[in-house]
Order: C-alpha cells, then structure tokens, then sequence
C-alpha cells in the first residue's frame, strides 16, 4: 500500500494543510482482535474501498478451503445489508460496498458489525464481529451560517447565551472538541456537559456592555475537532444591544424530568414548563421555545406552547430507535432576556413488537432412519423489544418428533426428538411458535414442511401364512392355478415386489419343472400337465422380495391339491376276458331264488365318485333268470329254473362309474344251466364253437341265401357235412379228456370295501399262467358252501364238501388233461 504525503504551504494566508502517513497507515490496515471458540474479531477503518481485503477466515478459524466449498459458506446477517462479501475461494473476506460509520452507528461507539458465518454438512456457525474504526473525514459544521443575539444593555456580566453547537459526526477523537471565539473583549465561551457526556457552550457576557458605545458586536465561533489532521468550522455571531431591561425570565426548574410510554398518543401533554419575570409590563411577557441546542429528532417529535409552555407529543415514538429526548427550552421576555432549562424525557418501552422468526438454513426432506439430535433447520428469532418485551420462547406444536433448543444468542435449532417412521407419518407441518414475555405477550408463527423419505425397513408381507391352491388334471401346460400377493409399506423402489420360485423337491425332482412363478404378478403357472393317479398334492414355496438395497424378503408356502377327473374307466378283474377263452359259470337247474351265480369284480383308478361303480345287466328281458347287485357285482337268480329256459345263456354285465361324463366297461358272462357235467362240457363245446364262428356269422348268411336256389342235395351234404364235423370234434375231445374252459384269474386275497364290487375275504383264488397256456398251472378253492366243478372222462356232476377227496383227484386229473391237450390250451 503507498502512502500520500502532501504538504501545502500558502504564505499569505498562513494556512498549513499537512498530511501524514499516520493517517493512511490507519484507513488502509485491518487485524485480528480476537479468535476464540469459532469467534473472529477484526477492526477496520471505514471508507475503505470495495473489494479490500478484511482478513483471511480460513486461517484465522482453521478451516480449510475446501471445506468452504463444500459447507456451502455464505453470510447471514439479521438485516438484509451485507457490508462484508465472503470470497470462497481464498477463504478470506472482503468489504462489498462503502462502510460510512457514521451512517451505520451515528454517535455510537465502538461500531461493530456482527454477522454469522454458516456451513453444511454438518452445519457449523461462526460469529464474526467486524468493528469500524472511525476517521477524521467529518468537518464541524454548525446548522446556519449566522447567528443573531440581542441582549439589552441592562444585563449584567456573567449572563449566559446559548449558541448553536456545531455537529460532528465523527466519533472519539475525530469529533468535536474546542469553540473559540474572537474578539474576546465582552464575551467569553464556557464549557459545559450533558447526561450523555456530550459537551456544548455558552456565551458568557464578561464586561457590561453600552449600547451608545458600541450598538452592535460582530464574533466569530470557530469549532475544532481533535484530528490529525485538525479541522474546523465556524459561524458568524451579531450581537445586538437592546436598551433598558433590567430583569431576565426565570424558570421554576433548571431540569424537568419526565417519563413517557412510547405508544403514547400524538398531542398527549408531557410536561409544562414555566418561567417568571419580575419586571412590569410587556417586559414581563414570557414567550417559550426550543432552544437552538436541541437536537432536530427531538423537535420534530414534540412541540412547545410559546404562551403556555405546555410540551405535547407531535409524532410517533419508538423506544427501540431513541430510548431518552433531552430538550432545551428558553423563555424570553420582551425585552429580549432569557433564561434556559432542560426537559429530560424518558421513553419506556412497551411490547409493541412481535418477535420475527427467519430461517437460517432448512433441509425439507430426510429420510427415515435420521439419528435423533439430527439438525433440520437452523432459525434466527429474535425481538428488538428490550427487558421482559425482548424475551423469547420457542415451542413447537404438539406431538411432533421433533425439539427445538438455543444454540446462541437469537440461534435456534430444530433437531430430531425420537425415531421417524415414514410408514406411519411421511410430511409433517412444523409450527414454530416464538411468544415474548410481555403483558399482553405477542407470537408469531412460521410453518415448516418436512417429507420424510423412505428407506427399505418392511419386507414383503403375505395376506395369509400359507395357500392352498386347486388345478384339476389333465390341464394344459401354462393354465393359471393361483396367484399370492404381498403388500410392502414401503415405497417407490423399496415397495417393488418380485416373486420367485423357491427350487423344492417335488417327488424327487426340481418344483421349477412343475410350476413356474410371473415375477411381477405372483401368478403361479402350470409348467406340465398334473396325472391325479400319479401325484395328489405337493407343496412348494414362493418367496416375495422387493426393490431395495440391500432387498427384504418373505416366504409363503402354498400346496397344490390335484383334483380328479373321471379320465379312466372302471377295469374288469373277474371275469377275466382274454382272447380264445371261454368263462362259464353252472348253476343247477334245483337252484333257490338268490342263488350266487357269480361276482362281477371291477375297480376304477379315478377317487370319490369317478370310482363309484354300479353294475347292470345289458338288455335284460321280463323273463330274465338273472339279475346283478347294482353295488356289489353279484349275480344271483331271481326265480326259479324251469325246463323253458335255455341250458346256455350269455349275460352281458356294463359296469359303469359315477363321474360326469360317466365311462363304461362291459363283460360277457356264459352261465349252463345243467345239473350234470357231460351237460357243461356239451355246452362248453357249444361255448367254442359260438365263439369260433361267431365271426363268420355274416357269411354263412349270406352263403345261406346263395344256396337257397340250389339242389336239396347240396343242402343235404352240407348238413352231413356238419354232422360229421362234430362227430370227429367229439371223438377228438374225448380222447384228450375233456375241452375245459380257461378258469378266469382272481386276484389273491382281494378283499371287498364297502360294496365297491370286488371279492369278499371269504374268496380265494391263485393262478399261476405262462405265455405258453400249456405250461401254465391252475390252482382253484372255493370255500366248503359253495360248489365247484371237477372235470373228469365219466362226465360232469356237482360235489359237495363232502366229497372233497375226490374233486381234487378229478381237479389234478384236469390239470394233467389241460397241460397235455393242444386244443384245451390254445382256447
């Protein structure tokens, strides 16, 4: 920085201006005062010019630069003005715009400027006071350029005058110190001070004056300030000599001092001054008024009766700007004499202002999980009322998770009281209530609205803690069976919900080759089609996850019940139907009504109804021997046999389940009708033959009528033809034994439930085939009540349990017979 010094000498008029480097040395300087706790003090001089530099805050706070940048520096100040600029990127601070101390704090001293140095993350605030040095750049100045006194020449030395006080703005040093005044002859200054420590002065008549020597006296009055360099200013006074008034106005007090409330009203009275004069006449009229000593705030606020001397308010006060008014107050007689007194007026607050409330700082979302003591928002309330007016209570209103606590001086925090829940509560309106302690207190409010964000805390929840879902077999692959659904109170991503497929075994095998689960929907797929007969239920489970990070997940089972269809039809045991066999059943022709001829046995691999067999004869006729137990398969007589009916009769027996559609299977049953064995195999041979030519049936029809036309002749060797036939297949027959029926295959041991049309436990039946019938085994019981059929070359009769020794001789001998007979075996 360069330093002027200029020296200016002007002989003739005597006058030195001298400039020292003391006094730049002063304006263009700024230090530290203090740092303590994140407090910066620094002094500079006023009028420094924009952009200069106040001092570097990253080093004298021991912060760093990059911590500027990333806190977000800024200045708060509670007024709107910003006299000191913040520069981020070399952490110093710099004057923005032209400091006038004397603007900013009139007479007050020290001036300081106080403003708060804010961070982010996390938020730190640094108090910094800036005070403002002043300097000698004020020149003392009176109001007006002249001044006029008039004294009568009666008044005797020692009278005093008020002058007009010249102003300066300047503080300290700087401001006004000294009056001089020339020619001194009558005339002399003194010195006097005010309650505030402000001095003024006084004219003081040091020698009686005559005004036939000297009407009128011109004086100069030269104001000095106490600055390097010293400046000054000066006004003229005239001084007239009135004739003859020997007595000057008196007041009744040399001080009044009232108390007045700032709201009083405009012409409310204050105080009445008087003052009294012993002359006579017109020389003893009184006129009050302000004396030119008082300040101009004061006047514009109050006026003054010039007869009565009544004060009254004039304008609206304001304890907060002007706390005390000091009037001078001068009463003249008309003479001219004077006498002057002081009013004090002392102003008492009220609390006439509500308390402010600013935000410093504010973030408007946080998320869920923020730790209590978390700060939301930083507030600067305050109320430029004073004492109990001045104080503050901050509360918040009820029921918010939320405190709100004084960090400083007018610096409040909002923080976190207890736990947030967004699931619960996700926006919460703020009401910040700041009331003063006055009487009647004031508040004011300020709403803050905060959103809660959402963080991944819930997982999935199913509506039920397990599922059970139905599919009917037989479906077809990709068909929807069920879908689950899970709820997630979180949102956004973190309420996004997949569904997958937990990988299970399933009878031995991966639960994804079965089922497949839509990741978005929950609907769960058949990947197959389901055989009931094969699988009635399995279990698998479905995992819901959502969107988070890291992701929440939950589990449900669900079992899948394969439901039936009638998609089989019932299955004949007994009797068996196999190619070339024959199946016979004897009943005697003495047999009772009930008689059990047989039992058809049928079962069906469908469950429930789909397998509720019913058996009934096919075409049965009004002079049926036969009929069969709708539930239980039995077929029994249901009169007695008469020599009408045919010794060979065929029952076709339709075995049929309950489902919807119903399926069918039918069997045929041969049953003779014979009291003797050579009558069975007869018609057993009969049996053969039906069943070899029942195929060519048709042909011998139609060979029949072809050979109507022809010769009896023809016809005649056709029927020797066919007599012959059977002699030679009887002949063949008797030598090989017999030609028995294949005896049918029963299960063993298959017992009966329930009348499902199967064996009783009283049946026992074992067959031991080969592919080769004529190695095949037989082995045949019947229980002792029933009879049984022994084959033999003597013929055919029925046995009893008594003759049991011989059946089974006869039964080994048809064993032998079948294993021996080509023809037996191949039917």
């Amino acid at each position: 920085m360069g330093f002027l010094c200029s020296l200016d000498v002007r002989i003739s008029n005597s006058t030195v201006c001298l400039s020292t480097w003391m006094t730049k040395l002063l304006v263009g300087f700024a230090f530290v005062m203090a740092i303590a706790h994140g407090q910066v003090r620094y002094s500079i001089p006023e009028e420094m010019n924009k952009g200069s530099v106040v001092g570097n805050i990253v080093q004298d706070l021991g912060l760093d630069v990059k911590r500027l940048k990333s806190g977000r520096a800024r200045i708060f100040t509670e007024d709107s003005r910003e006299y000191i600029g913040l520069n981020v990127d070399k952490g110093t601070l710099i004057v923005r715009e032209r400091i006038d101390r004397e603007e900013l704090c009139a007479q007050v001293s020290p001036c300081s400027i106080y403003f708060q140095i804010i961070l982010d993350n996390p938020i730190e605030l640094h108090r910094i006071d800036v005070e403002i040095i002043d300097i000698n750049d004020h020149v003392p100045a009176f109001p007006k350029k002249q001044m006029r006194i008039e004294i009568p020449e009666s008044v005797a030395p020692g009278a005093r005058f008020s002058l007009q006080s010249a102003h300066d703005p300047d503080v300290g040093m700087n401001t006004l110190q000294k009056y001089t005044l020339n020619p001194s002859d009558h005339f002399i200054l003194k010195e006097l001070s005010r309650s505030d420590g402000s001095k003024y002065f006084e004219m003081v008549l040091k020698t009686p004056l005559d005004r036939e020597l000297q009407e009128e006296h011109n004086l100069i009055l030269t104001a000095f300030d106490g600055g390097t360099p010293q400046k000054s200013g000066s006004v003229k006074i005239t001084v007239t000599v009135l004739d003859v008034n020997d007595n000057s106005p008196v007041f009744s007090q040399p001080i009044y001092r009232v108390s007045l409330s700032e709201n009083a009203q405009k012409n409310s009275s204050v105080v009445t001054v008087s003052a009294t004069d012993k002359d006579k006449g017109s020389n003893s009229e009184v006129t009050y008024l302000f004396s030119q000593s008082t300040g101009e705030e004061a006047i514009e606020l109050f006026n003054i009766n010039s007869d009565t001397g009544e004060i009254k308010v004039n304008g609206l006060l304001d304890f907060e700007k002007f706390k005390q008014y000091e009037l001078d107050v001068e009463a003249i007689d008309k003479g001219g004499q004077t006498d002057t007194s002081k009013v004090l007026i002392e102003i008492i607050d009220v609390n006439d202002n509500p308390p402010f409330i600013s935000v410093i700082s504010f973030s408007n979302l946080i998320p869920e999980d923020s730790v209590p003591d978390s700060i939301v928002a930083m507030l600067n309330i305050k109320d430029i009322d004073s004492g109990k007016n001045g104080e503050i209570r901050a509360r918040l209103n009820s029921d918010l998770p939320f405190r709100i606590k004084s960090t400083s001086s007018n610096i409040y925090s909002l923080v976190i009281e207890r736990i947030l829940d967004r699931e619960m509560l996700s926006e919460y309106n703020i009401t910040i209530t700041a009331t003063d302690e006055g009487s009647p207190s004031l508040s004011t409010n300020k709403t803050l609205r905060l959103k809660i964000t959402d963080v991944n805390d819930n997982a999935p929840v199913f509506q039920r803690h397990s599922y059970t879902a139905y599919v009917m077999e037989n479906n077809s692959p990709g068909v929807s069976i069920f879908a689950v659904t899970a709820t997630d109170r979180d949102s956004g991503n973190n309420a996004r919900i997949s569904y997958f497929l937990e990988d299970l075994s399933v009878n031995g095998v991966s639960a994804s080759s079965y089922i497949s689960v839509n990741a978005e929907s929950g609907e769960i797929l058949a990947i197959r089609s389901f055989d009931f007969e094969q699988t009635k239920e399995f279990n698998i489970r479905v995992k819901a996850q959502d969107g988070g990070n890291p992701p929440l997940s939950s589990n449900v089972s669900v079992k899948i019940i394969i439901q039936d269809q009638n998609d089989n039809a019932p299955q004949i045991l007994y009797p068996v139907q196999t190619g070339g066999s024959v199946v016979a059943e004897m009943v005697p022709r003495s047999a009772d009504v009930g008689y059990l001829v047989t039992k058809v046995v049928a079962v069906d691999v469908d469950s429930g109804q789909n397998a509720w067999l019913s058996y009934k004869l096919h075409k049965p006729t009004d002079r049926a021997l036969f009929e069969v137990g709708l539930q239980n398969g039995e077929i029994r007589t249901v009169r007695q046999v008469t020599d009408k009916d045919a010794v060979k009769q065929k029952l076709t027996v339709v075995v049929e389940d309950n489902g919807q559609p119903s399926r069918s299977a039918t069997v045929n049953v041969n049953v003779v009708v014979a009291d003797t064995f050579p009558e069975v195999l007869s018609e057993f041979t009969d049996f053969t033959h039906d069943k070899q030519y029942n195929d060519n049936l048709t042909f011998y029809l139609v060979l029949a009528l072809a050979v109507v036309s022809f010769l009896f002749i023809v016809s005649i060797i056709a029927i020797l033809s066919v007599k012959c036939y059977r002699w030679r297949r009887e002949r063949m027959f008797y030598k090989s034994g017999a030609n028995l029926p294949v005896i049918p295959y029963y299960p063993p041991l298959y017992a009966e439930v329930g009348g499902t049309g199967t064996l009783q436990h009283m049946y026992n039946y074992e067959a031991y085939r080969t592919t080769d019938s004529r190695k095949s085994d037989l082995k045949y019981s019947r229980p002792p009540t029933e009879s049984i059929i022994s084959l033999s070359n003597s013929g055919t009769q029925t046995l009893m349990h008594a003759q049991k020794e011989k059946v089974e001789k006869d039964y080994d001998q048809v064993r032998f017979t079948i294993k021996n007979s080509p023809s037996l075996s191949d039917s």
